[in-house]
């Protein structure tokens, strides 16, 4: 399968190349979506457009097992510092974090599949906003699961660049590989007036103190020392000028974690920490907003994509997968099917290594006909099986 993804190497990178030139976020993925829907009924694929506001399902085959291949078509709002000649046209927007690879190598793996005699079915998942949620806190991902994207599939698969992995090599491993996510919007109430008279006010600021060293203390103290966990402080927002003590102080913040009973318990100590804004006079407004589930690789999937590294790289180049707690939505697949996702090497051998969602990323596109023929050699062990 790799000699036959290295034949498209060119139409991989022209179209890599393109959605680099033109990078879309969030939802906003429709000249992307629209190339690739086009492209995937050449193809001979069934396609649905505007799946998840503006992602794309195209399925191909009869009966039997559906595998699910996902891939990310958004980018972020950053602006690109590359001087290359396909570097972003759109400004304050930039493919920092390889979604362009994935949506390439996803249709070069439709292209090949579409050849295949098929025993089965597969469906593509184009997906749009990955890096954002709408105005419900929802990814594309969930918003695409909601319209059906999911239904009939029996396992769903994935990739993602890697740029501290040489290319040639993989990493993959079963069990949580990235966190869930959600957020947390916050507002501490005191009572405002002169900085000069502290003592009639209810200062938000001495209720804020407080209020962080508990939110710190939660990971250390509040949860089990073996549960992977993360809150952070993401903004703070109060006050008017250096002699007036304000009313209140917005604070928000996120919150990572690799099990559902760690997310509840967190949201509890949370409620707890901003409790201490009343016990010292103040009061608190909290809104807890739900984002997504941790991606946990199943272990059957995991040992197919495995061997399929294995068999076309060689043993030598597929690694364990570097554990994150970064967020990445792919998890809401795997809540109605195993799934599973491995990092692909993507490092451009002497060039300055700037990582993802850094406004200089960039990769080798020696990498795209190996993640191809990956999606394919995995796809079709699932079918065989």
């Amino acid at each position: 399968m790799l000699k036959q993804a290295h034949a498209i190497s060119e139409e991989l990178i022209e179209w890599r190349r393109d959605f680099h030139m033109h990078p879309e976020v969030g939802f906003d993925v429709y000249r992307t979506a629209g190339i690739v829907a086009d492209e995937l009924e050449k193809m001979g694929y069934r396609v649905r457009r505007g799946v998840g506001k503006s992602g794309v399902v195209a399925d191909i085959g009869e009966g039997g097992k559906m595998i699910a291949i996902r891939a990310d078509m958004d980018a972020l709002p950053l602006q690109e510092l590359n001087a290359f000649d396909y570097r972003s046209t759109n400004e304050n927007k930039m493919h920092a974090c390889g979604h362009d690879s994935h949506t390439a190598m996803a249709l070069g793996a439709a292209q090949l599949l579409a050849k295949e005699n098929l025993n089965g079915r597969i469906r593509f998942l184009f997906q749009p906003s990955e890096e954002a949620a709408d105005e419900e806190g929802k990814s594309g991902a969930v918003r695409m699961v909601e319209d059906g994207a999911m239904n009939g599939v029996d396992y769903v698969i994935a990739q993602h660049v890697d740029p501290t992995q040489p290319v040639g090599t993989i990493a993959i491993n079963a069990g949580p590989c990235s966190g869930g996510v959600d957020s947390w919007y916050g507002t501490i109430k005191g009572k405002g007036g002169h900085g000069a008279y502290p003592h009639t006010t209810v200062d938000p600021f001495y209720l804020l103190a407080h209020i962080i060293f508990a939110l710190n203390a939660i990971p250390s103290r509040r949860l089990d020392p073996f549960a992977p966990a993360v809150i952070s402080i993401g903004s703070i927002n109060g006050g008017f000028t250096e002699n007036v003590i304000p009313d209140s102080i917005k604070i928000t913040g996120t919150l990572r974690f690799t099990t559902l009973d760690v997310q509840k318990q967190i949201h509890d100590e949370i409620k707890r920490a901003f409790e201490t804004a009343r016990a010292l006079g103040g009061d608190y407004e909290l809104k807890l907003e739900i984002g997504a589930p941790p991606m946990i690789n199943d272990e059957y999937v995991s040992k197919v994509m495995e061997q399929a590294g294995i068999d076309m790289l060689g043993a030598e180049n597929v690694q364990e997968q570097r554990k994150t707690l970064g967020a990445e939505d792919f998890g809401a697949f795997m809540e109605h099917a195993p799934g599973a996702m491995y990092t692909i090497g993507v490092q451009k051998s002497g060039h300055e290594e700037y990582l993802l969602h850094h406004p200089k990323f960039e990769l080798d596109e020696r990498a795209l006909p190996i993640g191809t023929a990956m999606l394919v050699d995995t796809a079709l062990r699932f079918l065989k099986a």
